[in-house]
């Protein structure tokens, strides 16, 4: 490293500061204020020159963390991109949206507050975007070969990025209107603006990847003329199927899953209509789940001028630190705080919800409260607390429970792809499944989880499919064919 002693000068952990809750609430923008320059390469130093760097093991990508920390120390930003592009495909979007494994097995996180990897990754790409460092990287000869993705989420996009590279005409086709996936609907602007995407987009396409949207394919495109048309298919579609609640009452008005939610406000945000069909304005919002989805589901409703808002978690409150059962270097369970927290809202703990309460509306049933209890955790189960029973009044409900697999009928079905015990399509170490010439990456495959698995399954599947297509491969693969799901 250029400064070995850089995480003794530096021993505190700096990240960006976020604009003022009152600020914030009134715009959409992302959350955060300029980072200056010098505080990040102070940052970049505390990188510490690791016998064995642990970060590695954190991130699914292989990212070569301590490379591009000690580039961007040096000033070397030109070069630090190079070394980040190397190994990840979309950096300004798992830079705004992972929640960072890397610096969970950070080797100074043993004992110090862990390097800020995630802030030196988005500052480089960022300025590698403004200085016009990204260019399409277009491939040197064609293979003649065609490959169909279905799906524009991370999986898809970095599996298409990577085989048009090798050379492959290559097609995603995405049922909504516009690319992106989750990235595109699911995440709020506030958390990263649309623009970031758009940028990449442009790259791509300037690379020869073609985009189709408004296809869905199993209904618009059969699967016989899919296979017909393409050598290959990677089926990227995501893990789409949100997990329910059938409780007496799920039937109210009022009651939606957050991907009902979140896609609308997003559109506001992108000009496709003036006012949200389903908004939380001026109404007494209680979301369930309390994960990202569900912190996605309360900054969507401050901004929407919510009047009160409840997040129910059914697990309990996590500590303040580090888990003694998540030592370094595994993923903590602790206690976060994101920005959507930050900005109000009540969070409450532990609590298990039993019922939908209505009321009649204009001849409509509609939700007017629920009624739930406290749990404790017994014998790895959840148990009632006898006498903890209460009824808390809702205009409306946000269910953010996570996601239960891919959607099973149209395509899986007619393609005839086995799957899993869970629900998944199976596939093999190579990402094929037992369809020939049919591939799967992403959570679409591997369930719900992190965008550096998307990204990092979508670049192990673009190598597995030039294998398949042309007998080898000079693409990377971030993932060994023994981390992969079996069959």
């Amino acid at each position: 490293m250029g400064d070995p002693r850089g995480f003794l000068k530096h021993g505190s952990r700096e990240v960006p500061v976020r604009r003022p809750v009152p600020l914030r609430l009134l715009d959409w923008k992302e959350v955060y204020e300029d980072f200056p320059k010098e505080n990040l390469q102070d940052q970049a130093s505390r990188c510490m020159d690791c016998g064995i760097p642990f970060c590695h093991n954190g991130c699914p990508l292989g990212n070569l963390i301590p490379e591009w920390n000690d580039l961007v120390y040096k000033d070397k930003w030109h070069e630090g991109i190079e070394r980040l592009h190397a190994t990840n495909n979309f950096p300004e979007f798992t830079g705004r949206l992972c929640p960072a494994p890397c610096e969970a097995s950070c080797v100074l996180g043993i004992n110090q507050d862990p390097v800020t990897i995630k802030q030196v990754e988005v500052e480089l790409i960022d300025r590698a975007f403004d200085e016009g460092w990204v260019e399409p990287v277009r491939p040197s000869r064609r293979t003649g070969k065609k490959v169909a993705v279905v799906g524009s989420g991370p999986a898809g996009l970095a599996a298409a990025q990577q085989l048009t590279r090798a050379g492959h005409a290559v097609t995603v086709f995405e049922r909504d209107d516009r690319i992106g996936g989750l990235l595109r609907y699911g995440i709020p602007e506030f958390k990263m603006e649309k623009r970031h995407i758009d940028r990449r987009l442009s790259q791509m396409s300037s690379e020869g990847t073609v985009f189709r949207t408004g296809v869905n394919v199993g209904v618009d495109i059969t699967h016989e003329e899919l296979r017909a048309q393409f050598d290959a298919v990677v089926l990227a579609g995501g893990a789409t199927e949100a997990r329910d609640l059938p409780i007496p009452g799920r039937e109210l008005d009022g009651i939606h899953q957050a991907m009902e939610f979140l896609p609308i406000a997003n559109r506001v945000q992108l000009g496709d209509m003036d006012e949200p069909t389903i908004t939380a304005k001026g109404k007494k919002v209680v979301i369930i789940g309390g994960g990202d989805t569900g912190a996605d589901c309360l900054g969507t409703s401050h901004r929407q001028g919510a009047e009160i808002v409840h997040q129910f978690e059914i697990m309990p409150r996590p500590p303040e630190t580090r888990a003694e059962q998540t030592p370094w270097p595994t993923y903590p369970l602790m206690y976060r705080v994101s920005s959507a927290h930050e900005e109000g809202g009540e969070r409450v703990f532990s609590v298990n919800t039993e019922e939908f309460v209505g009321r009649e509306e204009n001849g409509r049933q509609v939700v007017a409260a629920l009624k739930a209890h406290e749990v404790e955790m017994v014998d790895g189960k959840f148990q009632k607390v006898e006498g903890s029973e209460f009824e808390l009044e809702a205009d409306i409900v946000f269910l953010a429970m996570g996601f239960v697999g891919p959607e099973k009928p149209g395509l899986l079905t007619d393609l005839g792809v086995d799957l899993t015990d869970r629900g998944n399509v199976a596939r093999s170490d190579k990402f094929a499944t037992n369809v020939d010439g049919v591939f799967v990456a992403g959570d679409m495959g591997r369930g719900q989880s992190l965008i550096v698995w998307a990204i990092a399954e979508g670049r192990a599947a673009a190598a597995a499919v030039d294998t398949y297509l042309e007998g080898t491969t000079a693409l990377p693969s971030p993932i060994l064919p023994t981390t992969a799901p079996q069959r």
